[in-house]
């Protein structure tokens, strides 16, 4: 019993005082990476950077000096790197299979950023996920969705997917379909719609919209004439234009004594 005291008295002696630093160290390094993170936040140049590269460079950073870290206390606890070294060697067929998807989303995240298919900000269709992107990281984009849902991508699954951006650009059509009774006359019918459309000031015209309102038949069944309505808007103006047209060209409908199916039946805009 004495004997086994004294090897722990002696471990404690030896070793005790280098763990202890390490903890130190750990928690003091934690800090200061923390703190540096939030310094190259503020730094001139980074903070002139587009957000989503900002946010995949700054999460870089804390990576690889969290491995500065580790190898930093390996050496405290007089672990020798060579050993280290050789044990990673000889795990590192296994560690690579294991990290495959992780390598895979890693090298997603730097093609996401050389191709930039969005930014930060930005509302986004991709890979069975619809919302605004918040957040790229080292192995994950984060979207927020309509109804604030927080959503976590693996980039991999990114960029092997079609990604469909609705901000990229600064102008969007709004595409909706009506239809009326077929004894009613088309172009009468025509003549409201673009009524409706024309006198709502959200609508481009003009030299500031790539095409003027438009409302044609287009179609229709044994019972029904089918009219498609286009109309540009500014991107951020597009699901105001979209409500505000399919109340108002109904309402016009009904008070003109538009005859029945005089409702919007179609509509797969996002």
């Amino acid at each position: 019993m004495e004997a086994f005291w004294s090897t722990v008295v002696s471990g404690i002696t030896n070793y005790g005082g280098k763990i202890l630093l390490a903890l130190v160290v750990f928690i003091v390094g934690k800090i200061v990476i923390g703190k540096i993170a939030k310094l190259l936040d503020k730094v001139k140049g980074v903070g002139k950077l587009e957000a989503t590269v900002k946010t995949f460079l700054i999460n870089a950073i804390k990576t690889v000096l969290y491995v500065v870290l580790v190898i930093a206390i390996v050496g405290i606890l007089g672990i020798p790197m060579a050993s280290v070294i050789a044990m990673l060697a000889s795990a590192g067929l296994a560690i690579g299979m294991a990290l495959q998807g992780s390598l895979a989303n890693f090298a997603g995240g730097i093609m996401l950023l050389i191709f930039k298919p969005f930014k930060v900000g930005d509302f986004v269709e991709a890979a069975g996920t619809t919302g605004t992107v918040k957040e790229l990281t080292l192995f994950y984009t984060v979207f927020t969705t309509l109804d604030n849902r927080r959503v976590m991508v693996p980039n991999g699954s990114l960029m092997n997917s079609n990604v469909t951006n609705y901000s990229a650009e600064g102008k969007r059509r709004v595409d909706l379909t009506f239809a009326c009774a077929k004894s009613e006359e088309p172009a009468k019918i025509q003549d409201m719609i673009l009524e409706v459309v024309n006198a709502n000031e959200k609508v481009l015209k003009g030299e500031g919209a790539p095409a003027e309102p438009f409302a044609r038949l287009s179609g229709g069944t044994n019972e029904a004439m089918q009219f498609t309505v286009r109309a540009w808007c500014l991107n951020a103006d597009y699901w105001d234009v979209y409500f505000d047209l399919t109340q108002a060209i109904t309402e016009k409908f009904g008070a003109q004594g538009v005859q029945a199916p005089a409702v919007r039946i179609i509509s797969d805009q996002k």
